[in-house]
């Protein structure tokens, strides 16, 4: 993978946001946080990404109604969403509304290093 490629997390936890910094600089991918729908539109706004990783519950909404707006302002990003709501009706919902890949919660090193494998190569 390219050294350019960066990735977007939108998680409300702060030590999931490091683990998955410290997961996704493994496979040279630059990763930044946010902890809000809000700070993730302005952050998206102003910056490419070639990956979104997306919590579910936020503080002010669901990552699921916040899919189509992330692909509107940039349709070429993968998005993975990441919950520990992991039922096949919020897989379902999630793969509808547009993500590209779901993760539940907790997850694993491995897992994260396939989901990369399999979007951005």
């Amino acid at each position: 993978m390219e050294e350019s490629l960066k990735a977007l997390i939108v998680d409300d936890e702060i030590d999931m946001c490091y683990l998955l910094i410290d997961i996704l600089k493994h496979k040279n991918l630059q990763a930044s946080f946010v902890n809000t729908i809000s700070d993730a539109k302005r952050v998206l706004q102003d910056e490419n990404h070639s990956i979104v990783f997306l919590d579910n519950h936020l503080p002010d909404g669901f990552g699921i109604n916040f899919i189509r707006e992330i692909k509107k302002i940039h349709p070429r990003v993968k998005i993975v969403m990441i919950s520990a709501h992991d039922t096949n009706m919020d897989r379902e919902k999630a793969y509808f509304r547009g993500v590209d890949h779901f993760i539940g919660k907790p997850f694993t090193r491995e897992m994260i290093f396939k989901t990369l494998d399999i979007l951005l190569n």
